[in-house]
């Protein structure tokens, strides 16, 4: 595959996850869709469609092999319900009570949290790279979430309270994955864990328990994109890039998510946005940005300068 491709598809991949947060505000909005139930079905419905993507390719015994090894198939089911059920419920139900430009954002204070937790297992050291973004996050969402106001918060507290809480759990998510990823291919343990997630919620709202009456056109074509263009297509286009990008190009180009879900939030969804809050947003995407342009960093001059950098131990 060529790079023009790859680019082509990390690009649309992450422009498809952010619009997909402000549609799915729409639905929540406009037609009192209920988050269990919008979670549930996503979940359901793009993680089969992962699993048939791997069916169709190569190696499709990763689908059943995954489950014979015990260890692996209870790391699966942890990874499938504090993982991917829980990004997804915190950050849908972030958006229900404030909006997906703020539920985006602080999604993606992951990365300092990732930080702050390598650090402190001491499997990391602090460097100015890490002050320099946890800096850049804390004073994001200082001014994001309060437009520079302290007297009145310019986003609701459960929306508040439901993002740092999804960014806890894509910290979780993107640690606890590793292992997996290395054994098997990530189509299949993305796809097992959509299901297994899904699974679980459909316990609370069942997929089929939904009054269709009220919906229109337009809602049934917003629910198509949220689940497959804004979940499955999303995810499958970003591994799809990896095949002629390096993980670095992908992350940063990714960074494009939530500039994706401000700009649609901002001038579709109408939603107001403070001066400060812009100022808000452009710190946090510099920090997306500055943790992607060093996050594959590993040549033997870049290591020797994080040495020189290193301020702890």
């Amino acid at each position: 595959m060529n790079r023009g491709k790859g680019l082509f598809l990390v690009i649309t991949g992450a422009i498809f996850w952010g619009i997909g947060g402000t549609v799915a505000k729409k639905l929540f909005q406009q037609y009192g869709i209920d988050v269990n139930w919008l979670v549930s079905t996503r979940l359901l419905i793009a993680g089969g469609l992962l699993l048939v993507i791997q069916l169709i390719g190569k190696d499709r015994s990763q689908v059943l092999t995954v489950w014979k090894n015990k260890r692996t198939a209870v790391q699966l089911i942890i990874f499938g319900l504090i993982g991917m059920l829980a990004v997804q419920y915190t950050y849908m139900a972030s958006i229900k009570h404030g909006n997906a430009a703020v539920a985006t954002l602080l999604q993606y204070l992951a990365p300092v949290i990732i930080i702050i937790y390598l650090i402190l297992r001491k499997q990391a050291t602090l460097t100015r790279q890490d002050i320099y973004t946890v800096s850049l996050a804390l004073i994001g969402c200082f001014f994001l979430l309060t437009n520079a106001s302290l007297s009145q918060l310019s986003v609701p507290t459960p929306a508040i309270i439901w993002g740092i809480l999804s960014g806890l759990a894509l910290a979780f998510y993107t640690l606890f994955a590793i292992p997996l990823l290395k054994k098997y291919d990530s189509l299949v343990i993305v796809g097992w864990a959509m299901i297994i997630g899904g699974f679980a919620l459909s316990f609370i709202h069942p997929p089929w328990q939904m009054d269709f009456s009220h919906l229109t056109l337009e809602a049934y074509s917003y629910l198509v994109f949220v689940i497959i263009f804004g979940t499955m297509i999303a995810f499958w286009f970003y591994i799809k890039s990896l095949q002629s990008l390096s993980p670095k190009e992908s992350s940063l180009l990714g960074s494009i998510e939530p500039l994706a879900a401000v700009l649609t939030t901002v001038f579709w969804l109408k939603e107001p946005f403070g001066v400060f809050q812009w100022v808000g947003t452009a710190c946090i995407i510099g920090m997306i940005l500055l943790l992607a342009l060093n996050k594959n960093a590993s040549s033997p001059k870049r290591q020797s300068q994080k040495k020189k950098e290193t301020l702890y131990s």
